[in-house]
């Protein structure tokens, strides 16, 4: 069940409001987001839910059986729209692209990828400065140099930043360079890290886990809802099955259950998904007539030169015929 409480509640309200719900064995969670209070009511038996609705204080009351009920689409049935500001949105009508490097390397490479993005009209860059490697001698990223070299950059041509955050120590000194912090596959069930998140006002991308549940990227996302961050996309980026002739397998089913599921914008991750540049546009396209609400690409100048991933790296010229087919088949979609 979800309470959303009026702005100018009263302190009695709501104190009453809390005594009912004791009396009545529910057992209440107060969430405050950016947006809105809520208490999450679990109850343990069958009640009469206008014992609750017609109390004062109430904007309105829900039932939600599911286990994840702020991330659920059956109390808030209107799409979430992501403001990153500067007129860019992730949810609406226009199909957001993300798209950069799997790495972020040097400043000259952060210039050309930039260019490269406003050529094509694109708002937002992905690239990563903390890489997590399977291997310990890999590149493992640039850190908050190449952070705060990326966001100048980007910043400066009004260009939006989308890059991994790994730990819960690097949120706090990360906040003011990134514009969306994104939770990759492994971190997709670390919690302590979506509960800092959760406090934080900068949209959370999470991506789906290498062997994760639809449900289980719900409840993530709840994590961060919980508490008090309402921004939050949900990410396929392709699951680890027994099929060794790709990289992973991208689970296109996910796209339109995860909208059925969830009022929160669904972005499609192909490069990743399949892991081989020739069929990662065909997988991006497939993504998009899958509903999703944007698609996040990897793209290099030179991508055999690439420091990570350069095998499902899209070269600038296979992008831009991406995004323009990308564009148009969205268009013709909705």
């Amino acid at each position: 069940m979800i309470i959303q409480l009026s702005k100018n509640i009263s302190s009695t309200a709501k104190s009453n409001l809390l005594n009912t719900l004791n009396d009545l064995q529910i057992k209440s969670n107060e969430v405050k987001t950016q947006f809105q209070d809520y208490i999450i009511g679990i109850p343990k038996t069958d009640f009469d839910i206008r014992n609750i609705g017609n109390m004062e204080g109430i904007t309105d009351i829900h039932r939600v059986s599911d286990a994840y009920k702020l991330v659920s689409k059956k109390w808030k049935t209107n799409r979430t729209i992501i403001d990153l500001g500067d007129n860019v949105t992730i949810g609406g009508k226009d199909l957001a692209i993300m798209a950069g490097p799997c790495s972020i390397e040097n400043e000259e490479q952060i210039e050309n990828t930039v260019q490269h993005l406003l050529k094509n009209n694109i708002k937002i860059m992905r690239g990563g400065v903390y890489k997590p490697r399977s291997s310990p001698y890999a590149f493992r990223g640039l850190g908050m140099d190449g952070l705060k070299l990326f966001y100048k950059h980007c910043s400066e041509n009004g260009i939006k930043v989308i890059t991994e955050v790994m730990q819960v120590s690097q949120v706090e000194e990360m906040v003011d360079y990134v514009d969306i912090f994104q939770v990759g596959a492994r971190n997709s069930q670390n919690f302590n890290l979506l509960d800092i998140l959760g406090k934080v006002d900068n949209p959370v991308l999470i991506k789906r886990g290498m062997s994760g549940t639809i449900e289980e990227l719900l409840a993530s996302a709840e994590y961060v809802f919980s508490n008090g961050n309402e921004k939050i996309l949900l990410c396929e980026r392709g699951i680890r099955t027994y099929e060794n002739a790709y990289r992973n397998t991208l689970d296109l089913n996910a796209i339109p259950i995860l909208k059925a599921k969830s009022h929160l914008p669904v972005i499609v991750d192909p490069s990743h998904g399949i892991g081989l540049r020739e069929h990662v546009a065909t997988m991006a396209l497939a993504g998009v007539v899958a509903g999703a609400d944007g698609v996040i690409v990897e793209v290099h100048e030179q991508p055999e030169k690439a420091f990570s991933d350069g095998q499902q790296t899209l070269y600038y010229e296979q992008a831009e015929d991406l995004y323009r087919k990308a564009r148009s088949l969205n268009s013709a979609l909705k």
